[in-house]
């Protein structure tokens, strides 16, 4: 679509999502990602080649999607991106990589720590095994590898976000509901296992990993040590 040509919507229907995104792309680029942008509807409409109205409906129906906030004064807004957005953006970005450039790659490295010892009981719930088993390929060893990193390790971790990964769903036991999660083929120290990352975590710089064996056994490497970690989008 030529978003200049874009012709406007039918009064009460919304638009493609590439419209939505071609909002959003303006207005990073203006610097709403990190500080509020004033612009009216009409100013909006005009460079992106629609009908005021329909820029209105837009700012409307994305404040409403919770992926930008609007603030009035004299006629004009200001219009910041949420957190939100710059996801949605990071993975419409990603998607061209992957057309362009192939599959991503992300390495990175990481300092080996014990966790809560929460993921024994966890890997040992039949909810998880199952879905394990019959979507990696193997039934985990009941318990987590650990890996504290930096800032910038956590932040290619978050490139993941916008990758296929292996859904591990979440499930209703015993009266609690067990969380979901999505996996990551991935080598630390050449040897295969999985990045696990869970819908809920409570960790701020800690990344886990799962494998078939005992990865502390398997390397070996103890709490303290170095450990290398590549993956590559399946």
């Amino acid at each position: 679509m030529t978003v200049a040509n874009a012709k406007s919507p039918e009064p009460g229907r919304p638009r493609a999502r590439g419209d939505a995104l071609a909002v959003l792309k303006l207005l990073a680029l203006a610097g709403a990602d990190h500080a509020p942008v004033v612009l009216t509807s009409r100013e909006l409409g005009e460079k992106i080649g629609v009908s005021q109205q329909a820029a209105d409906r837009y700012l409307l129906a994305l404040e409403k999607r919770g992926l930008l906030t609007r603030a009035f004064a004299q006629r004009r807004q200001r219009l910041l991106l949420t957190a939100g957005a710059m996801e949605l953006l990071r993975a419409e970005h990603h998607a061209y990589r992957r057309i362009f450039e192939g599959p991503a790659k992300v390495s990175f490295s990481g300092i080996v720590a014990s966790g809560l010892g929460e993921g024994r009981y966890y890997l040992s719930q039949p909810g998880y095994v199952v879905q394990f088993t019959e979507r990696l390929g193997y039934s985990p060893y009941p318990g987590t590898l650990n890996l504290r990193v930096t800032a910038e390790a956590m932040r290619r971790v978050g490139l993941l976000g916008g990758w296929n990964g292996i859904r591990i769903d979440g499930f209703p036991a015993s009266g609690r509901t067990f969380g979901g999660a999505t996996c990551f083929p991935a080598r630390m120290n050449g040897h295969a296992c999985h990045l696990i990352h869970p819908d809920r975590t409570h960790y701020k710089d800690v990344v886990e990993f799962i494998a078939a064996d005992c990865l502390r056994e398997r390397l070996p490497v103890k709490d303290g040590d170095s450990v290398a970690v590549d993956l590559e989008e399946t």
